[in-house]
């Protein structure tokens, strides 16, 4: 096993990373900027150095000096979480130069998948289905109109590189894509260094679920089954759970076994995580694969009993699996809400000092914090400050639990979309399952 690994990110993921590498016995080295001298994160670290300052092009992407900081630690291995460089195919050329273990695929990889449009194109050759759409970046607004017009409305203009929504759009006419297209590229552009955009259809009432595998270095592949992510705000992740109760046992293994055709196909090694849109009649088309550590995990570790993160590093120190997937087990279920600092209404980011933190407690509760009483929460990253996930021998009982400990759930000092998500987990149809992406949008809108 390994035994230093530093962890190139920060909040709660970096605290969980450091969970698992502590049981493992695992030597952690963190790396905070000057916003972050008192984050949790820092306090949980074995050794801890800063690398810059608040922005994150000052700091937590800074490759040169999270490079130098590994090899002065002699570290053996950087994870690097999700978000900011976890899918930068360059961070992980530079880790495998200099015989540094990049807890994740191959840069080769990762170039590959980080662009959607080759994505695409790899499986469609593979044999995956894929949304219809172009294989190639448009070059200007009126290539997109004509790809549209021919199409059919409504098609999703996306950016070919990054996620979280950025550079990504619902477009009705030719109009729309006239006034998006400049927008939503210079946005890819200035996110991701790279304004490549593309056409999809847009499949509607459709379901955002995903599969989880994981790959080592033998041969040895297993989908650890899915997580239902349809309950988005702008195309960003709110609520996910896993299984997903629209899903039948046999369009469940088909999922499965087409994401093991996916990696197959790419020469995956690692944890990552095949997305695809499922429509009313349960046609699944591949949407993007994550070759990383998704937020969602927990839900996926609470139905199977793994730790991925483990599993992630086990992986990356060459040792095989051992288990396969007839010993996947599913047991139970689980819901995972991510806690945004956030006015509700508005959804303007709300930065401040928590002056209270109560979570609440019980059977089947689990808190991935990045925070802490007096925690002063930035407007430098990105809002998220903790996910809470509930287990329940089944999905009412999972439900009932999340209501009472959102109820439960108290921070004061700043605002947060804990209001939101109780009206949302509470809702007729998310009581019945019937929530397809556009559910939270419908539901914000009625509000106004």
């Amino acid at each position: 096993m390994l035994k230093k690994v530093l962890v190139a990110n920060r909040g709660e993921i970096a605290v969980r990373i450091m969970k698992t590498c502590k049981l493992l016995g695992i030597h952690t080295i963190g790396v905070y900027s000057e916003a972050d001298a008192d984050a949790l994160h820092v306090k949980m670290a074995d050794e801890a150095y800063l690398i810059g300052g608040p922005r994150v092009s000052e700091s937590y992407l800074n490759i040169d000096k999270i490079i130098k900081i590994a090899l002065g630690s002699k570290v053996e291995a950087i994870h690097p979480g999700y978000g900011l460089l976890s899918e930068n195919a360059e961070f992980a050329r530079r880790c495998e130069d200099l015989g540094i273990v990049f807890v994740g695929p191959s840069s080769e990889v990762i170039a590959r998948m980080g662009s959607k449009i080759e994505a695409r194109k790899a499986m469609n050759d593979a044999g995956v289905p894929i949304v219809p759409g172009t294989a190639y970046p448009l070059t200007d607004a009126e290539e997109a109109v004509q790809v549209a017009d021919r199409m059919g409305y409504p098609v999703m203009l996306k950016a070919s590189s990054g996620g979280g929504g950025i550079g990504m759009k619902i477009v009705k006419n030719g109009d729309d894509i006239r006034k998006s297209f400049a927008g939503n590229q210079k946005r890819a552009k200035d996110f991701f260094g790279d304004g490549a955009m593309y056409i999809e259809k847009y499949v509607e009432k459709s379901r955002h679920i995903e599969i989880q595998l994981l790959v080592d270095g033998f041969g040895n592949i297993v989908y650890l089954w899915e997580r239902e992510c349809s309950i988005q705000r702008r195309h960003q992740k709110v609520i996910e759970e896993a299984p997903s109760l629209f899903l039948d046992e046999s369009t469940r293994s088909k999922l499965g076994e087409t994401a093991i055709k996916a990696v197959k196909s790419i020469g995956y090694k690692n944890a990552g995580t095949v997305e695809f849109l499922v429509d009313e009649n349960k046609q699944f088309y591949f949407l993007e694969m994550n070759t990383r550590l998704q937020v969602e995990h927990p839900v996926t570790e609470e139905i199977t009993g793994l730790d991925l993160v483990a599993e992630q590093l086990r992986i990356s120190a060459g040792i095989p699996l051992n288990y396969t997937q007839a010993d996947v087990k599913r047991e139970g279920h689980a819901i995972e809400v991510r806690i945004y600092a956030e006015d509700p209404k508005s959804f303007y980011p709300s930065p401040g000092t928590i002056t209270k933190l109560e979570l609440p407690t019980g059977k089947g509760i689990r808190h991935e914090l990045g925070i802490h009483e007096k925690s002063i929460v930035t407007p430098f990253y990105d809002p998220m400050i903790a996910k809470l996930v509930v287990k329940g021998k089944d999905r009412n009982d999972a439900i009932k639990s999340l209501q009472n400990a959102l109820a439960n759930y108290h921070i004061q000092g700043i605002k947060t979309n804990i209001p939101l998500l109780q009206e949302a987990v509470s809702h007729p149809a998310f009581l019945l399952g019937d929530t397809t992406t556009d559910f939270l949008e419908k539901l914000i809108s009625k509000k106004k």
